[in-house]
């Protein structure tokens, strides 16, 4: 008998995070092993028929758990170099695109030279581009949902069944009515923005991060749940040459399967001029060296959702972390206002529970994990006030 809360999830998928309507063309896609995407993607081809859209499911190998690892060890530089038409049509043409992370063995590329996954991420650029600009304009509504498997498990050191407690608990897939809950995190999460809508300038401090960046011109998105599944962050992407200072991980880093362990950045204006890691330091220098955009600050993030309190190794969730800060090198998304480009785009993660700050344009907005404007950007949205 399949769980209760995978068909909670499906309906929250197509109903809420990427709102299939007729005539709508949705791809069904997985990161990870095709058998464990199965389950969720049958209950999530039977709502978006319900929706009167049409599903279409496919599987390519540089995603596919069962081919990834030979793809990338077998491809000449040719063929890693291919674009796949369907893709290219999807990121072109679909109105929706639903993509399960389920990886039974998130390690299995670790011993695959990073040069070569980055060879197919510069490959992608151009149509990722794209992509992000139809997803910004809400063109191509998309999102990313993280699913429980037993190597997830191991990763975050839980039983299965633990596990599957914790992913659907961070979903609201364990509720009846998730569609409200995420409406109501919405809410919240969109006096933030608003209040922070017109600032200038971000300062972080503490214990393992002292960062200045100008948000000046930028955006923060809300985070509710439309894109990632679970969800539960505000962030923007900063002025490309504005930051400087120093960031410690403290959780590991892990990105393309490689684990560099904790990492220290020092950045000048935008770039990173130091790059410290725990292990593979070379790994994590080939990855920062991937193109011209990947050493520079392509996110800030904090983190807010409060059913996510600790660390599993899979960064979906991690970078949710109630509590929490995130910076990421690479990419940034166009709807924050951000213009940097880079095939790379990895997520480093912060605690700030233990007396981190966040000062905006003078005003300290955040301390030890909570914003202080929660009862401020609460009034100001009751009474139309913009301070």
């Amino acid at each position: 008998m399949s769980d209760p809360r995978l068909k909670t999830l499906a309906r929250l998928l197509v109903s809420y995070c990427v709102h299939a309507r007729p005539g709508d063309r949705v791809a069904l896609r997985c990161w990870g092993s095709i058998a464990e995407a199965l389950p969720l993607q049958a209950e999530v081809m039977c709502q978006v028929l319900h929706a009167g859209a049409h599903p279409h499911l496919w599987f390519t190998p540089d995603q596919s758990e069962e081919f990834d690892a030979a793809f990338y060890s077998e491809a000449n530089d040719a063929q890693l170099e291919y674009i796949d038409p369907l893709y290219e049509h999807l990121c072109r043409e679909f109105e929706g695109h639903v993509i399960a992370l389920c990886e039974i063995n998130p390690r299995r590329l670790s011993a695959i030279d990073a040069s070569r996954q980055s060879l197919h991420g510069r490959a992608l650029s151009d149509l990722r581009r794209v992509y992000l600009e139809r997803a910004g304009k809400g063109d191509l509504r998309w999102v990313l949902v993280g699913l429980p498997t037993i190597g997830y498990a191991d990763n975050a050191g839980m039983s299965l069944a633990e596990y599957e407690d914790f992913v659907y608990s961070a979903a609201f897939a364990d509720i009846d009515d998730p569609v409200s809950a995420w409406q109501s995190v919405s809410r919240e999460q969109q006096r933030i923005v608003d209040w922070l809508a017109g600032k200038q300038q971000v300062q972080v401090k503490g214990p393992h991060i002292d960062l200045t960046l100008s948000i000046a011109g930028r955006s923060f998105v809300n985070c509710d749940g439309h894109l990632n599944m679970p969800d539960g962050e505000v962030f923007t992407g900063p002025v490309e040459d504005s930051v400087s200072g120093w960031v410690e991980s403290t959780f590991p880093a892990i990105n393309y399967g490689v684990d560099v362990g904790l990492v220290t950045l020092r950045l000048e204006n935008g770039l990173v001029v130091r790059a410290d890691a725990e292990k593979n330091p070379e790994q994590f220098i080939r990855l920062l060296d991937t193109d011209a955009g990947a050493r520079r600050l392509g996110e800030f993030g904090i983190g807010t959702n409060e059913r996510i309190q600790r660390f599993t190794q899979n960064m979906l969730f991690d970078e949710k972390i109630g509590g929490t800060v995130h910076v990421a090198v690479g990419s940034s998304y166009p709807e924050t206002g951000a213009v940097n480009e880079s095939a790379l785009h990895w997520d480093f993660l912060c605690d700030m529970k233990a007396g981190g700050q966040i000062i905006v344009d003078g005003h300290l907005v955040y301390d030890s994990g909570r914003f202080l404007i929660w009862a401020e950007a609460a009034a100001c949205s009751t009474s139309g006030r913009r301070s």
